[in-house]
This record gives C-alpha cells, structure tokens and sequence, in this order.
C-alpha cells in the first residue's frame, strides 16, 4: 500500500497553493457535464451513444463553462477540503443552483430544450457529485498525508458538546485518531457519537490495552477542578497520560475558566464578624514614625506593614532574612506608596546577627519595633529544636537588646497561643522569647517592651487554609490531625490592627518601668477544624465522602496529632484579664522570670546551641517554660527520622 501512498504523497506534498485551486475548480467544471449526461441516463434508462454527445456537445461545454464560472464567483477553490464542512455544503448547493438555473435559461434557447424532469435531475446530480467527490479527495489526501506516519490514539472523556467538538478538530488531523468515548453518564454507554462509540469509565483499562491508546483528553470543563484532579489521578495509575482541554466557549472568553476552587475569603470561616469594620484606625502613634518589622516578607509581617501605611509613618525597614520574601514585600510595598510621604527600606539579614541588628537600629534612628521573625511550624521546629530556639529565643534577645541600646520607642513581640502550657519546642520558644521581652521591660532605661499574643491566622503561610485549598485542588483527601481538634482564628488584616493597636496602648506605667505588657487578642470562640475542612469543600462546590455519602467528592482523613500538637489552644498562662481601650484587646497578669534565672536559662541555651545539644536546649525549655510537656520522645525520634531533611532546609 505505501508504494501508491509514498509517490502521491511527494506529488501533493509539491503542489503549489495556486494548483491545488485549479485542481478544485477543474473539478467542479468537469461534474457539471458528468452530472447532465448522468440525468439523462437515470430520466431514459439508456447510455448515450456518440451521436448524442456531439449533438449535445454545446450544452456540455456550455454547462462546463458555468460551473467553473459559479465556481469561481463563489471561492469554491478557496475553500480547504479539511475545513469542508456544514457551511461549505451550503455553498455548494448554492453553485449547484444557480448552475441548474443558468442551465434552464440555456435549454429554454437552445434546440435541445431538456425536461424540467431532467434539469431537476442535473441540479440534484451535480450537488451530490460536488460534495461526494471533495470528501472522497479529503479521505485520499489525508490516507496519502498518513503515509508512513504512527497516529496517536486516544480516548476522549466526555461525550458532551466539548468532547463532539474536539473529535470534529481531530478529525481531519493527520497525527491524531480518536478511537472512542468514555463517559461517566450511565444513559449514554453502549450509544455513538460521532461514529465512536460510548464506553463507561470502568471500561478504560480494556480500551487501552486493546485499542493500543496511551492518551486520554478530558473534555469535561463544567467539572470542578477537584473532580477532574481525580479522575486524572485514576488515569494516570493505569499508565495513561491525561491531558484536560477547555470548552470553545470557554478559549474565546464567552464562559470564564473554571478555577480549581471557587474564590475563598477567609472571613467565611470565622464564625463571628471581623472586627475591623468597628474598630478604631489607632493611627496616630505611627503617623511620621521610622518602623521596623522583622521577618516582614511572612504573612502577618507583610499584613503588619501593610496596615501601618495606612498610618503614614516615615520610613518602614523591612528586615527579613529570605530573600525572595523580601523582594516580593518590598516590591508590593512600594506600588503601594503613591504620595511619597512613607520611605520603603528593605534589609536583607538575621535577628540572630547582632551586629546587623544594631546597625540598622542606629543607621535609620528606628522609633518602633515590631518583631514578628520566627519559626512557627511546629513538627518542623520540633524535629529541629536548635534552629527553632536559636532563631526565636536568641534572635528575639540580640534584636531586643539592640532596640534598648539605641533608644527604640517601642518594642512589640509578636507571640502565639502555643506558648500557653506548650507541648512542643516551637511554643516554648515562644514562652522563652515572652520572659526575655519581660526580663528587659524589668531593667530598660528608655523601651517600652510589650508582646501581644494570638492565634492561628487565616490563610497565613503553613496555616490549614492554604493546606485545605491545595489538598481539595487536588482531588483530596484533606487531612485531619484529630476529629475534635479545635483553634483560634483571626484574618490577617484584623490581626494587624489589633496588634498596631495593642502596640499603641503599651506604655511604662502599667507593669515596670518598661512595660512589660502581656496583651491578647479576643478572638471569639474556637473553630472547630474538621467543621473548616468541611465548610471548605463545600465551598468549593464539592461535597464530603464518609460512609453516609459514599459518593461524595472529597474525604477527610485522620492522620494523628503530630509531635506536640494539641487538641485544643488556649490563650492564658493564669487567670484574670485588664481591660484596655479596645474590647477585643485584653491585658494578662502573668509571672516572668528573677534576672538571674533568666541569665542562667540564656547561658545554658546558648552553650546548648553551641555544642547542637537539642537534649540540653529542651532540658532549659523544661525547666523554665511553665506548664511545658513535652512530647514521646519515641514519637519524637520517628518523626525527627522522617521529617528532618525538609526541617533543617527550612530552618536555614
């Protein structure tokens, strides 16, 4: 066969552009003739005889004439034979009218005067003979274009209007065979489309082992993307490559994309109205101010520096130690300024460099500190303790230390619920770096040091939004440390201002001489997180698999609570709560460390450092975090084996 195939293949492969027209109008003028002695033949029942064609020979090359002039008055040439299609029939049977009417004019002067029977005939000849011979060429030059090339066959997953639609493309493609559809829908199976038959998906493993297929296109834009990510999964696990193609409608932007999740605004999740739509702005201590914030490019710190333009103060120093962060914060920041009035400066640095810390202090006269740089995962902190309380106790003590010696204004800890009665290495850091700011609000001569602690963050970096977004995005499952666990949620933006806002209240009159105040965010009752998991796949447009809804989209899965993970947070060491101001802002009464157990646990904990003792720095967390418990060590160590190559990436 490839010996016929391979020469008319280099002979079409030749032909100009300008040919090719002139082969199609050839056509047209050569049926004409052909269709009006085929009329003849079906009207008398009998084969012309030369005498008939020479006494007819004017009509023929009359009727040849206007076929090829209709042809041409119509761009019939023009027209691909692999785009030939509804449209272009239409216009064919406007050529094979005005052709069968010209020829009516033509017979009515002539001697001949044919039938209206056999004009009828002619036009309805020449129509079918037109059309018929353009796809008999297009099935022979796509078998000649074939020649020699393997065909990628696949199946089509979807036998709605996207998939009819993308069969009809691949048609006429030379590199490309649909073989069948496969269709979720029951009511379809054992039907045809297109000429290919319907299969159910259960079919799919059988279609491609006996139809030799490697490649499925998902023609399904109406499904979730989180459906889709599913059936793409099963695909690929039967060895198949899964490519999804978007509806026509869809490519020219008559329907929007459908995204992998409907738009999720984190106040949805609350359980209780923001508190920014009544709060005060609290501008008024920042306004004209030079304003550190350390670790600026992570999610509260950047939410913190955004709130605080709004105070107009005269200079932010972003000081953050990943570079990458702090290109993307200062680069948002500084769209943001418009009037000029506020300086963006980035530093690129650690807290735990002393030098750096003083440096920039001095350098850019800093009124206001806010430090919110810490490592706050908890397995990973937890599997690498000596990074965690090197970089949250010893960082928070050098970058405090450097705020007092240059005569900072204001020193403001960002803290966390997890240094309440810790169970993990990242909480007790965070206690640790609580009695440091308590320990220099006792002896500063000119700071006022105060911490502000609150919860989880919605959709903060490592928070379980994000982590129940991605999870859902892809197909699920979504993954639950434990049924009854519970947190305390804020969005980013009302826990920026409440945190400007508790900074504003902290003054030298409330605990010591230099503050000292331990302020906590009201942040209304617990959420209850596989109630979030579940409204989150509903927002999604998707509903919960368990064993009431076995045909649900998305399962939720208990892993265990993790290395030092709580069932349940909270947000006070002892009791009784000061007012302030503001309601949603409280004052805590709590213990702090004498000065010389405060030397000695910063004396232990660095010679533990220094060494990388990580039994030594837990031993200073259990003998001066309150309430600390630590973890199985067992558990510990397991986790520690699985999970401390991507700690230690972290940590650095």
């Amino acid at each position: 066969m490839q010996l016929i195939q391979l020469p008319l293949f280099k002979f079409v492969d030749k032909l100009s552009r300008w040919q090719k027209k002139v082969v199609l109008a050839s056509i047209d003028v050569v049926l004409a003739p052909l269709a009006f002695i085929l009329s003849l033949v079906v009207l008398y029942e009998r084969l012309p005889t030369g005498p008939f064609i020479t006494h007819n020979l004017g009509v023929l090359v009359t009727l040849a004439a206007l076929a090829g002039v209709a042809s041409i008055a119509l761009k019939m040439p023009n027209i691909k034979l692999n785009a030939y299609e509804s449209r272009e029939i239409l216009r064919t049977g406007l050529m094979a009218a005005l052709v069968t009417a010209a020829l009516s004019v033509v017979a009515h002067w002539s001697s001949l005067a044919p039938s209206r029977m056999a004009v009828i005939l002619f036009g309805l000849l020449f129509f079918l003979l037109a059309v018929g011979t353009r796809f008999a060429m297009l099935h022979v030059l796509l078998w000649v274009l074939r020649a020699g090339q393997t065909r990628q066959r696949v199946l089509i997953y979807g036998a709605g209007t996207t998939g009819m639609q993308l069969l009809a493309a691949l048609r006429a493609h030379d590199r490309i065979l649909p073989v069948a559809y496969v269709d979720d829908n029951p009511a379809l199976h054992s039907m045809s489309a297109g000429g290919l038959r319907i299969f159910g998906s259960d079919k799919i493993a059988d279609l491609a082992a006996q139809r030799n297929v490697n490649r499925v296109l998902l023609a399904m834009p109406s499904v979730p993307g989180p459906k889709l990510a599913q059936i793409a999964r099963r695909l690929q696990m039967l060895g198949l490559t899964v490519m999804t193609v978007p509806s026509f409608a869809q490519l020219v932007g008559i329907e929007s994309l459908v995204d992998t999740l409907t738009p999720v605004e984190p106040n949805m999740f609350l359980g209780r109205d923001p508190v920014e739509k009544t709060m005060p702005q609290g501008a008024d201590p920042y306004h004209g101010r030079v304003v550190l914030v350390s670790g600026a490019g992570g999610s509260v710190g950047s939410a913190l520096c955004r709130q605080l333009l709004k105070s107009k103060p005269a200079c932010i120093v972003l000081f953050e130690v990943s570079e990458i962060a702090l290109y993307t914060i200062d680069r948002n920041l500084s769209a943001l300024v418009t009037d000029g009035q506020t300086q963006i400066v980035a530093v690129l640095g650690s807290v735990t460099d002393s030098r750096m810390a003083r440096m920039v202090m001095a350098e850019h006269k800093v009124d206001i500190v806010f430090h919110t740089a810490a490592y706050k995962h908890v397995p990973l902190v937890e599997a690498n303790p000596i990074a965690g309380l090197a970089n949250n106790v010893l960082g928070t003590r050098t970058l405090a230390d450097a705020a007092n010696e240059a005569g900072v204004k204001k020193f403001v800890l960002i803290s966390t619920d997890k240094a309440v009665r810790p169970t993990n290495i990242m909480g007790g850091s965070k206690r640790l770096a609580e009695l440091v700011v308590q320990d220099l609000a006792k002896r500063s001569q000119g700071t006022v040091f105060s911490m502000v602690r609150f919860g989880n963050v919605l959709g903060s970096s490592g928070s379980v939004i994000p982590l129940f977004k991605e999870q859902i995005a892809q197909g699920g499952p979504v993954t639950l440390t434990h049924e009854d666990v519970t947190r305390y949620f804020m969005t980013l933006a009302e826990a920026a201002r409440l945190v400007l806002l508790a900074g504003s209240y902290s003054d030298a009159t409330t605990v010591g001489h230099g503050g000292g105040d331990v302020f906590v965010l009201d942040m209304g009752d617990p959420v209850k997180i596989r109630d979030l998991a579940q409204q989150m796949i509903e927002a999604a447009g998707l509903t919960v698999r368990d064993a009431r809804a076995p045909d649900g989209d998305i399962e939720i899965v208990v892993t265990g609570l993790r290395p030092g993970e709580k069932v349940h947070e909270e947000l006070l060491i002892g009791e009784g709560l000061l007012t302030t101001p503001h309601p949603k802002i409280l004052r805590a009464q709590e213990q702090s460390l004498t000065e010389l157990q405060m030397a000695t646990a910063l004396r232990a904990l660095r010679a533990a450092v220094a060494t990388g003792a990580a039994d030594e720095a837990r031993g200073v967390v259990l003998t001066y975090v309150e309430g600390y418990q630590p973890p199985d060590p067992q558990i510990v160590h397991r986790f520690d084996a699985l999970d401390a190559p991507i700690a230690v990436a972290m940590a650095q």
